[in-house]
């Protein structure tokens, strides 16, 4: 809806990026005869002489990629993470590309030059852009495009938005005020400036550029009438459905046997966030299995001498979108658990049941070291590969806890459930599930590929210590 930068920001941001990338290769032709004297790479005489062509070829090519990952797109760039993100993903697939070109062309390029170039060529993309925020915030570039937008609905939605508004005031957007046909809000709310037939009048008088119909489901009629009489205004109408009440997290418009149709129950993760994090998780997996294998074998073994039963512990969990699956774990309890589960739980002071316990007697010997290390999750990197959980996210939950859920709780699994997350790094163990559902909302509301990173080293600290783990 809203975008950062203008246009003419936008292709100038395109220009400046290849005059950085030209730039960039022709400091690391300048800067390579400095690093003769290392041992890791080969001398090279004085001039180093790179082909002209290179600099057309791999400014367009670092151009064309960033294109392709939305850089220079102001309305998916708001967040800072979300910019620079994108860049990192842009510098990759380009540095590759150009060594493809490199390699079908000019072999005799020096790898050490072509890496020198890319980061150089990747930290001024990177420092023009911190440098251009900072300007921005500090209004000496001038601000981002100011949007003066009116609200005709001043019920609970028009002002949770006006409120989301006024928390985004780097975005330079301003809420003039709301109309509503409610006499009662007219007359106690200041900021309700009328009623609706007042629209066009106080759209010309402020300078509205944005229109947001909040009505109610109940005022249809009315709405269709009030976009009929703004149809010759300059001004963008946007529809805010009071269905959205029903979402689970967000939701979106989609084309849905042609026709297009509100997803009230749309992914909290995009194609492109979904991607990345699959892959993400397939890269891990992959590399820490062989190791992880070999430890999984020691494990299982030492479980099989410890106590009678099954190695492995498999429980039925509510996955991502309430789907059921099948979890793994290595069994960390004697055989019959299940049967001494009334035992152990009890009922806290809210009402909420409580299955787990410190010095469950139903926990074995080798059970209470694997859940002190953690290391009874092992088995769920299968579940990782298999697709149907995360190495990062919410906790997969029992069903029959789900069952007991407030609405609002349901929105942990709009993303993949994960073996760790957020709340698990933010107290583990010591926090039972219905104090930890508010740190699993704030791990879907601010989903970055570097919080998974961030929060998979904080957990290999949390099991280091044994924080919260029983």
């Amino acid at each position: 809806m809203f975008r950062r930068f203008s246009t003419n920001f936008a292709l100038s941001s395109i220009a400046i990026d290849a005059l950085l990338a030209a730039l960039g290769l022709f400091l690391a032709a300048w800067l390579r005869p400095a690093f003769n004297p290392l041992q890791a790479v080969s001398d090279l005489p004085e001039p180093v002489v790179i082909p002209p062509e290179l600099y057309f070829i791999f400014p367009v090519v670092w151009i064309l990629i960033n294109l392709l990952f939305s850089v220079y797109d102001g309305r998916r760039n708001l967040r800072v993470v979300d910019e620079f993100g994108s860049l990192t993903l842009a510098a990759l697939l380009s540095s590759v590309t150009m060594a493809g070109v490199l390699y079908l062309t000019y072999r005799d390029i020096s790898r050490f030059l072509f890496l020198l170039f890319v980061a150089l060529a990747f930290i001024m993309m990177l420092l023009w852009r911190a440098g251009a925020r900072i300007l921005f915030r500090l209004r000496w570039l001038g601000s981002v495009q100011q949007r003066r937008i009116l609200i005709l609905g001043a019920g609970s939605i028009g002002h949770k938005l006006a409120e989301h508004i006024a928390s985004q005031r780097d975005l330079g957007m301003q809420v003039v005020g709301f109309l509503d046909d409610d006499p009662q809000k007219v007359n106690q709310q200041p900021d309700v400036l009328g009623t609706l037939d007042r629209a066009r009048a106080v759209i010309q008088h402020q300078g509205v550029e944005d229109v947001v119909l909040a009505l109610p489901p109940s005022a249809h009629a009315r709405l269709s009438q009030v976009v009929s009489e703004l149809h010759n205004l300059p001004v963008r109408v946007w529809v805010i459905p009071d269905y959205f009440s029903l979402t689970l997290h967000r939701a979106s418009v989609e084309e849905f046997a042609g026709m297009p149709m509100l997803d009230l129950r749309a992914p909290a993760l995009s194609e492109y966030q979904r991607m990345i994090k699959r892959a993400f998780d397939l890269a891990v997996v992959l590399f820490t299995l062989p190791f992880s294998l070999l430890l999984m074998g020691i494990i299982s073994l030492a479980v099989a001498l410890d106590s009678r039963g099954p190695i492995f512990y498999r429980a039925r969990r509510v996955g991502e979108n309430g789907r059921l699956f099948t979890m793994y774990k290595f069994r960390s309890m004697v055989d019959n658990a299940s049967a001494l589960q009334a035992k152990v739980g009890y009922t806290d002071t809210n009402g909420q049941h409580v299955h787990k316990v410190r010095n469950d007697p139903r926990v074995t010997r080798i059970g209470r070291l694997l859940r002190r290390t953690s290391l009874d999750e092992l088995p769920q990197l299968f579940n990782v590969l298999a697709g149907n959980m995360s190495l990062v996210g919410p906790r997969p939950e029992m069903p029959d806890l789900v069952e007991k859920y407030q609405p609002w709780q349901r929105k942990r699994f709009t993303v993949p459930q994960g073996i760790t997350g957020w709340w698990q790094v933010n107290g583990r163990s010591d926090r039972p599930m219905h104090l930890h559902t508010e740190d699993d909302l704030y791990y879907v509301q601010h989903y970055s590929l570097w919080l998974d990173v961030q929060i998979l080293l904080r957990t290999v600290w949390s099991v280091l210590r044994g924080k919260g783990a029983f």
